[in-house]
């Protein structure tokens, strides 16, 4: 078993204790947390939205000139609107994706500030595609994830609340249906209960199914590996990917977690590559090197093929199978890894609170080189 799937298995070792973390007062509401409401991000950059008109291969070839913008918006012609933001400290690129002719929108993978040294959480993030959406007036049909993530906590609750009262509807949570193993396999390890998570999710998407965001349609694109779960949003020519294919310089994403598999990462990176030249695939994250600099959001198929370090053409399952499984080796757990996914399958809901007020977080204690009996008699 590698080394994230002991951290986070169902059995801890002996000497291994549960942390309950306080993330909220017994005053505080998933609408009363700390709200700065404005176009500033952490690194303090004014958040400006702009028609992207380089090409991201450029970025590729050559050292950047300049940093991007964090947030920026594309379209063309029978194509959506497309904002995309980036959240520096957890390196996410969070969209809004938009029909120009009725001006239907949906969210994808957005998040919400936290502080691990303090327990605060927090939604300057959050707060600035709210501005956005209120600005450009979108009605937000739909909040969509491509899977339970494990490197940040999921806005998608705490947005839902907002836009119901902003827009007058509220829209539902959307995630594959997979979600159901992913929910029963770290209650266990978290010891939630059902109650908290079952039903969490407003709409779970079959495979290939489809839905409309105005007059634009959208289709569901199964991608595991990553995550069992995992899937990808297919709206015109661009593709939503998650944490499947990232920018060609790192590659893909970690297949250490339970359930994850390079087998079928390389499977669904090949899915995606078999789209027309021209598909855009938008990534999940992105974590640009100081050769590159800024962080870009998509790159083309074409483009993917030729230069992705670890799915262009000339690479087979087998290296890449192989490639994938010792880079994950040598990767230490996400750092936000266990307080993400105690609130993501819960669809960005906070526990409930216990009789003091507060709502609690379990957290893995390890030991090490200490030897007594920890456990409370």
């Amino acid at each position: 078993m590698n080394t994230l799937c002991h951290s986070i298995s169902k059995q801890w070792p002996a000497k291994t204790g549960l942390l309950l973390v306080p993330v909220t007062g017994p005053t505080t509401s998933l609408l009363r947390i700390t709200s700065q409401r404005s176009y500033s991000s952490y690194h303090n950059a004014r958040i400006g939205n702009t028609y992207m008109k380089y090409r991201p291969t450029q970025r590729i070839r050559h050292e950047a000139k300049g940093r991007a913008l964090f947030s920026s918006e594309t379209c063309a012609a029978q194509e959506p609107v497309i904002h995309s933001v980036y959240e520096e400290k957890t390196g996410t690129w969070q969209y809004v994706v938009a029909d120009p002719s009725s001006k239907t929108a949906v969210i994808i993978d957005p998040v919400l500030d936290y502080d691990p040294a303090t327990q605060i959480i927090s939604s300057q993030t959050a707060d600035s595609l709210l501005s956005m959406i209120k600005e450009k007036d979108y009605k937000i049909d739909r909040i969509l994830e491509t899977h339970a993530h494990a490197d940040h906590l999921t806005a998608a609750s705490y947005l839902q609340d907002c836009l119901a009262e902003q827009q007058g509807h509220r829209p539902p949570i959307c995630i594959g249906q997979r979600i159901g193993e992913v929910q029963r396999l770290f209650s266990q390890i978290y010891d939630i209960p059902a109650h908290e998570y079952e039903n969490a999710f407003d709409k779970l998407f079959d495979d290939d199914e489809t839905f409309d965001i105005g007059r634009l349609t959208a289709t569901i694109v199964h991608l595991p590996g990553h995550t069992p779960d995992h899937v990808g949003y297919k709206i015109g020519g661009n593709v939503f990917c998650g944490d499947s294919i990232f920018h060609a310089d790192i590659g893909t994403a970690r297949c250490d977690f339970p359930g994850g598999s390079a087998d079928d990462l390389y499977n669904s990176g090949r899915k995606l590559l078999a789209l027309p030249d021209e598909t855009k695939i938008w990534t999940g994250h992105d974590y640009p090197s100081n050769v590159r600099g800024a962080p870009v959001p998509w790159l083309s198929v074409k483009d993917q093929r030729r230069n992705n370090t670890h799915l262009n053409d000339h690479v087979d399952k087998a290296n890449f199978v192989t490639l994938r499984r010792t880079r994950d080796a040598e990767l230490s757990e996400p750092k936000l890894l266990h307080q993400s996914l105690q609130i993501n399958i819960r669809a960005g809901r906070l526990p409930k609170p216990t009789s003091s007020g507060y709502s609690l977080l379990h957290l893995p204690l390890k030991l090490k080189n200490i030897a007594w009996d920890v456990r409370a008699a």
